[in-house]
């Protein structure tokens, strides 16, 4: 296998979208190439201010030419494989490099070893069962031990990132966190008896339909605010005001429960925010008007 990293930068002349595709220089087409059919790791660049450093994982589907730039390539993600990282991975743990090997630390696309691999996946995807444990396959002080084989660290890795609980949880993780539990909609940050946030986590569009794992494709959203919105009775503009769809029954009463601003409570973090491409989907779907 050929893991990899894809160098992102919010912003940047690279018509991106990491959960969907990745655009990158005819002169990086070998070293993509090579990882198609295989896991990459995004990774924001250190000179960034306040980089999050890795920040997600997708699997590579298929490269093809762009159709609007000459000389330029997409990447395309594997729908579904896209899984941001809760807690996002720094460039450097106890003061060491996460990403080891770094004579291609510069190239925005580069291959990745796997030992790097398994140390990024087991920091940004922190899970009690992730791993197997024992004396000889062990992850201890946020490394993995450099004498495993290939295969001993991509086997349990790989089942890992394409196995439906995990990724369940992995996405309410990064959703919680990056709408500090809070529901969107109602501005509610209500916990139970044994400590458990009320809020849930939410695709604006579903798995089922394309949508990723992605918090920029996710709500915090309470039972009842969640209920609503895959079924369509509010929605939201691309400036994040919520829609009250036209055939609602009790207006009213679904206006009731939407924070006073009318307007979603998204991150501060505009990386966090939702993508318009998710939100117009949702829109079209449930037949909003214009």
């Amino acid at each position: 296998m050929t893991f990899g990293v894809f160098m992102h930068k919010d912003g940047s002349i690279y018509d991106d979208i990491p959960e969907m595709h990745y655009q990158f220089p005819k002169s990086y087409l070998s070293r993509a190439q090579q990882m198609v059919g295989d896991w990459i790791v995004y990774r924001e660049p250190v000179k960034i201010p306040n980089s999050k450093g890795f920040f997600a994982v997708a699997k590579v589907e298929r490269i093809i030419p762009d159709q609007d730039v000459t000389d330029r390539y997409r990447a395309i993600i594997e729908e579904g494989s896209y899984l941001p990282f809760e807690p996002t991975v720094p460039h450097v743990v106890n003061g060491e490099p996460v990403e080891r090997a770094l004579a291609n630390a510069q190239a925005a696309v580069r291959p990745l070893s796997h030992s790097d691999f398994a140390r990024i996946i087991s920091l940004g995807l922190p899970d009690e069962d992730f791993l197997p444990r024992s004396d000889y396959d062990n992850i201890d002080e946020d490394r993995v031990r450099e004498h495993q084989t290939p295969f001993e660290i991509e086997r349990p890795i790989v089942q890992s990132l394409v196995s439906k609980p995990f990724r369940d949880r992995a996405f309410r993780r990064a959703v919680m966190h990056a709408y500090d539990g809070r529901c969107a909609v109602t501005g509610w940050k209500l916990v139970n008896g044994g400590g458990r946030l009320e809020a849930q986590a939410a695709h604006i569009r579903p798995v089922e339909h394309g949508g990723p794992d992605s918090v920029r494709n996710g709500l915090a959203l309470s039972g009842t605010a969640h209920w609503m919105f895959d079924r369509g009775l509010i929605g939201l503009k691309d400036d994040l005001e919520i829609l009250v769809h036209r055939k609602v029954n009790d207006r009213e009463g679904v206006e009731a429960i939407i924070n006073p601003t009318g307007k979603l409570k998204a991150p501060d973090i505009e990386s966090y925010r939702p993508h318009p491409k998710f939100l117009s989907w949702h829109r079209e779907f449930h037949d909003f008007e214009a």
